[in-house]
């Protein structure tokens, strides 16, 4: 996002019928101040501060109702993530040609960059697990946005570095938007505390490209980790 660590609002809709108040569990963050999603999910497809987009997802249809096969929807799209995400980062190391090709360890160590903590296992309750993956989905979607929009610039004729970065976006939108539907249908949440990185945004050639191998290093790290937390969270009830 364009200003760090800033958490943002997004429009508010009509209000939602009424209902028992919301759960709140340790760990959760169900408080003012959060970004909100109603009837569907708000977020960024590019990360610009007041920006929010309207996402309708196949898995949330627009009366608010999630389709029957969302889980198995949501299942696959995480599958499809974490399959791809370390050819990802290999791809986007070879763009930037030297010294990130030969160095990477070193230029790519993202102990220094912010990224959402996952503190969830297989045995936290179903619905610590789905909003930590709602936090950890949306910054990496704000992150890609900034990667893909420096990787324009940067890097024009890299198409298939690119692509991979749109299909990658495209994948984790439709993942948000599954989440959004289980969050609302399951638990009745409709705001959650997202907050994102820094913006890379008037900062040097160099220092676009480092940020966007340590946000992918990362992402790396943590999609493997996520895949076997969620996975067994979404079969049958």
């Amino acid at each position: 996002v364009d200003t760090p660590h800033q958490r943002q609002r997004g429009p508010r809709g009509p209000p939602p019928p009424p209902r028992p108040g919301p759960h709140r569990d340790s760990g959760l963050s169900l408080h003012t101040g959060v970004v909100p999603f109603v009837a569907l999910l708000l977020l960024q497809r590019r990360p610009v501060a007041g920006r929010p987009l309207l996402v309708t997802g196949s898995g949330c249809p627009s009366h608010g109702l999630c389709r029957s096969n969302v889980q198995e929807q949501t299942r696959r799209q995480v599958a499809v993530l974490n399959a791809t995400a370390q050819e990802l980062f290999s791809l986007y190391l070879k763009c930037q040609g030297e010294p990130f090709s030969s160095e990477a360890d070193k230029l790519c160590n993202p102990a220094g960059i912010f990224f959402p903590t996952f503190r969830v296992n297989r045995t936290s309750e179903r619905k610590e697990v789905m909003v930590a993956m709602y936090k950890l989905f949306a910054f990496l979607n704000a992150s890609l946005g900034n990667i893909t929009r420096d990787q324009e610039e940067l890097n024009p004729m890299a198409k298939d570095l690119l692509e991979r970065l749109h299909n990658t976006t495209k994948t984790t939108r439709g993942l948000i938007s599954n989440l959004t539907c289980l969050l609302r249908k399951n638990y009745n949440i409709f705001q959650v505390d997202v907050r994102y990185g820094d913006s890379s945004k008037g900062k040097s050639a160099f220092k676009k490209k480092q940020q966007g191998c340590q946000v992918l290093r990362k992402y790396v790290q943590v999609i493997g980790q996520a895949a076997r937390v969620l996975l067994p969270h979404l079969g049958p009830s």
